[in-house]
């Protein structure tokens, strides 16, 4: 039986994924301090194994069963901190799209018998049931008005309460058919299979856990692997990781003052447009807030086609990038905003 916590990650799937591990791992290992300070262990279950070769870490291949009857990746979760908890006390599964602000062991200090450690505690479930699926859980006594929902981005158990896991699982095998593909079934089975049974905790204040606004987090941290991929857990690779912040990159607020009245100048409907491209056009002092330049331009191309709700052509496109009031404004970053859009465009 294994003393130490254990840090715990899935992942499988595309390359991406993957690269969200390996950055949220190596922000644990610099929260954590030098090699002989850390008190934990991370065990990591994936597919790539080879990506993680320069960390010292306990890798594990995923067992396909896992997915069970229905093949539900996300009950893949509760079968990887279940089969950790069987070898040692305490472990934490945390989803790759994380990272710390504190050492993992105030992590897990929040980890103990009769609780559950969550990323977040949600609201209440909706209450009357406006779904047959929610009205077959009031029926059956599974939920009441006291359940809180859950976050799972981070699950934290002790080897005592391993139950809770049993519970869920067996939850999201019977009542996958009836919820009818809700997306949020793995967390919420948790909620049910905790409900009664365990104090939630949450941690929202140690881990920033960013499921939304994906790619701009995303480009921030392929530029820190790019840099670093030779040395993940250099000093100055460890460094660089906690500099990338919790922020979405956006100019100084009278930087967008005057950008929102410069785009007065272009018609209404590429106003938006003008405002979002120039995100990416501002020159942050963050080499890593530097990298979303590119997301920020294909998001201002994507969201303006959805203001249309028609796709917009390559005319209309470059039309749109000669109104001079972007021109001035983009000043060193046109030609590659331009160049960008138009590659996008061409490769949709």
């Amino acid at each position: 039986m294994n003393s130490r916590p254990q840090l715990l990650y899935l992942a499988f799937g595309t390359k991406t994924y993957q690269l969200e591990a390996i950055f949220s791992i190596a922000t644990a290992f610099a929260r954590a301090g030098s090699a002989s300070e850390r008190e934990f262990d991370v065990q990591v279950f994936t597919d790539s194994p080879a990506l993680y070769a320069q960390l010292p870490v306990q890798l594990h291949s995923i067992n396909p069963a896992w997915s069970g009857p229905h093949n539900y990746h996300f009950r893949l979760k509760h079968e990887a901190l279940r089969q950790a908890l069987g070898d040692c006390e305490q472990a934490i599964l945390i989803d790759t799209d994380t990272f710390f602000h504190a050492s993992p062991m105030a992590l897990f200090k929040r980890v103990k018998q009769g609780h559950l450690l969550c990323n977040a505690i949600g609201k209440a479930l909706e209450y009357p049931p406006q779904t047959a699926f929610l009205n077959e859980l009031y029926a059956r006594n599974l939920a009441d008005r006291s359940l809180r929902q859950t976050n799972s981005g981070v699950i934290g158990l002790v080897r005592q309460d391993i139950g809770t896991l049993d519970r869920s699982i067996a939850l999201m095998d019977e009542l996958y058919e009836t919820a009818g593909g809700t997306y949020t079934l793995e967390e919420l089975c948790l909620a049910l299979a905790a409900h009664r049974q365990l104090e939630l905790n949450e941690c929202t204040d140690l881990i920033h856990h960013y499921w939304s606004r994906k790619a701009q987090f995303r480009a921030k941290i392929t530029a820190w692997y790019n840099k670093h991929q030779q040395h993940l857990l250099s000093n100055e690779a460890l460094a660089d990781a906690l500099s990338i912040n919790d922020r979405l990159p956006r100019p100084a607020q009278p930087y967008r003052g005057l950008q929102k009245l410069i785009s007065l100048l272009v018609p209404s409907a590429q106003r938006q447009f003008v405002r979002e491209a120039l995100y990416g056009c501002y020159r942050y002092s963050n080499e890593f807030d530097q990298a979303c330049s590119s997301v920020w331009w294909e998001k201002a191309l994507s969201n303006a086609e959805e203001r249309l709700k028609r796709p917009l052509s390559t005319s209309e496109l470059q039309a749109w990038l000669a109104n001079k009031p972007l021109r001035l404004m983009a000043g060193r970053y046109y030609p590659a905003l331009c160049d960008h859009l138009s590659k996008h465009l061409q490769s949709r």
